[in-house]
């Protein structure tokens, strides 16, 4: 698995995001991170052959099988950013806040039991991964499934209706009112400093 198009994204002398990582043996790690950037969203990753096969997913991810979640396919992201939360700094790809919003490990639903990241990795390539979830908030089984007619990075993420399925679920009713407003707080301050950038400018083109 390649890391070229995070690296290439990313200035490591003014973010503090990881680099690299080496996984854990034996269990397969996934994490959500709750994004507050230009557009707030949360990003969904799993642990596949030592990288974090990752999803964007804007409205968050959901306990409601009636809940159909737009999941973009994003760049591949290296093990370490797992454990990554804090500021992006302003002016660096993805500038905002990052808050782990859940982890824990996964399972394969289908999985031959022989090779843990050949089977997903051939379910990605398929568009159809079927996954078993044991984190704090996301529990049970989950597809993701690869939209057809669509953009070939928009996947749907849906939750299989099991024991722990509701009726009715909003990912931000689970973050603390602290995240919101630190996050809110920081797009206000990068706001204010892009404010007289932006009058400069105006004033200039009079």
């Amino acid at each position: 698995m390649s890391l070229s198009r995070y690296k290439q994204k990313r200035n490591f002398e003014s973010t503090t995001e990881p680099v690299a990582g080496k996984p854990q043996q034996g269990t397969h790690a996934f994490v959500v991170q709750r994004h507050h950037a230009t557009r707030l969203h949360y990003d969904f990753r799993l642990e596949v052959a030592g990288v974090l096969k990752s999803w964007a997913v804007p409205k968050g991810p959901s306990m409601n099988p009636a809940d159909k979640r737009l999941a973009m396919q994003v760049e591949d992201h290296p093990y370490d950013y797992k454990d990554f939360q804090g500021t992006i700094p302003k002016g660096n790809y993805g500038a905002g806040t990052v808050y782990i919003w859940d982890k824990g490990t996964f399972e394969l639903m289908r999985g031959s039991g022989k090779n843990f990241d050949a089977d997903a990795q051939k379910e990605i390539e398929a568009g159809d991964l079927k996954i078993v979830l044991k984190g704090k908030k996301l529990k049970g089984e989950f597809a993701l499934v690869r939209m057809k007619a669509a953009n070939d990075n928009a996947w749907l993420m849906i939750k299989h209706r099991d024991k722990y399925a509701v009726d009715q679920y909003n990912s931000e009713d689970y973050t603390p009112e602290s995240v919101k407003t630190k996050g809110i707080r920081e797009k206000e301050a990068s706001r204010k400093k892009k404010a007289p950038y932006l009058l400069l400018n105006q004033n200039l083109s009079q």
